[in-house]
């Protein structure tokens, strides 16, 4: 709320002519103080709510007792307070994995488009690797809610007690990632990749799903590595620290058109990652329930940013300025995430998640879906 342009209208008010009454009675002082505010904002309800209240009561009681006038000046001074205090914007605390990326910018274009001002709402970002770097945000008690966590790493926690919920997907398929080399290294495919090192950002993080099922399927003997996001990663590939690395538009993009790295798998190599959820946005469980409210509204109005990043070219220019990239290319990495694959009202292929969490030892055994329930309070239904 516009606190300071109140206290002037109020101010501007209280001088004007006809307002010698509002000097004496604080009924007509609550009242000059409602018409100055709601001229700033008449729609208002709490507003709305105080002009009835005060205008209902107006003002037979101009030579009351001085007893009386104090408890009206205290009960009106104490509604006007209230209103100070609720019309003041919620602030909430964002953790959000690899910036740069599109889908870690819809809190960019939701707070550049006004949409949580409009909503009364101030959002303080905070970026991550990703990953562990996310949940360990969050369960810190750091942040409010953490975006874009790998659902494996968030199902290891929970199993090991970790008093967190999943309040929503984020991701779901594999369209966005892909794994390149080096144009001189010789590898050309996975298949070429034994004994190689090979990129994913993090522990728990969905490019760690993706790399452990597309080794799987290749069937060759590759070692994994965490290095973290995708600009660090290619450093280390071109400085030969690694053999394989990682990405997501737009990172690598021009690397891949000048020829100085080649893409020798990607994500949606594996089918049945396809119709998987990968990623979650998550909540400490005593802060989800503290905040559910709120957080539901934060995830209405991200839901929001989606659709209109989708449907305005505007997005394209945010995510161009701020990545440093030409319209194109911008234009191309929004390619690369299905509008559809964003939905955050579903958590889809559960059973096969738990199997890679077994699989991949982030569970000490394979999970039944009972087992899980508990962890996941999605605040978007369908």
């Amino acid at each position: 709320m516009h606190a300071v342009r109140y206290l002037c209208m109020i101010g501007i008010r209280l001088l004007d002519e006809g307002c010698r009454a509002a000097r004496r009675c604080i009924y007509c002082f609550a009242r000059t103080t409602c018409v100055a505010i709601t001229n700033v904002n008449s729609e208002d309800p709490t507003l709305r709510t105080i002009w009835f209240l005060v205008s209902g009561r107006m003002c037979s009681k101009h030579r009351g007792s001085t007893t009386r006038y104090l408890a009206c000046w205290t009960t009106a001074s104490l509604m006007l307070l209230t209103y100070g205090t609720v019309g003041e914007a919620e602030a909430i605390k964002v953790a959000i994995s690899q910036r740069g990326f599109w889908d870690s910018s819809f809190v960019d274009f939701a707070t550049r488009q006004g949409f949580f001002k409009d909503e009364g709402m101030e959002v303080e970002p905070f970026y991550t690797e990703g990953g562990a770097g996310t949940l360990d945000a969050v369960m810190s008690g750091s942040v409010d809610i953490g975006m874009s966590n790998g659902l494996l790493g968030t199902l290891g926690r929970f199993a090991k007690g970790a008093p967190i919920r999943v309040v929503a997907a984020e991701m779901t398929g594999a369209s966005d990632a892909f794994w390149y080399a080096r144009e001189d290294s010789g590898i050309k495919t996975l298949k070429e990749a034994a004994g190689k090192s090979i990129a994913f950002s993090s522990p728990g993080s969905s490019t760690n799903l993706m790399v452990l099922a597309l080794i799987k399927q290749a069937g060759v003997d590759a070692k994994p590595l965490a290095t973290g996001g995708a600009p660090g990663t290619l450093t280390q590939v071109m400085t030969r620290q690694v053999d394989i690395g990682w990405s997501v538009p737009p990172f690598g993009l021009a690397q891949v058109a000048d020829g100085t790295i080649a893409i020798v798998a990607k994500g949606s190599d594996v089918p049945e990652l396809a119709n998987q959820t990968l990623r979650v946005n998550v909540a400490r469980l005593d802060v989800l329930e503290q905040k559910r409210a709120l957080l539901t509204r934060f995830l209405k109005i991200y839901a929001r940013a989606i659709d209109w990043a989708y449907k305005s070219d505007q997005a394209l220019e945010y995510f161009a300025e701020a990545n440093g990239v030409a319209l194109p290319l911008a234009r191309s990495t929004r390619e690369f995430y299905p509008k559809e694959a964003l939905q955050m009202s579903e958590i889809k292929s559960l059973d096969l998640t738990l199997r890679d969490a077994a699989t991949f030892k982030y569970t000490a055994k394979l999970l039944e879906k009972k087992d899980v329930s508990s962890l996941f309070d999605v605040l978007l239904p369908p």
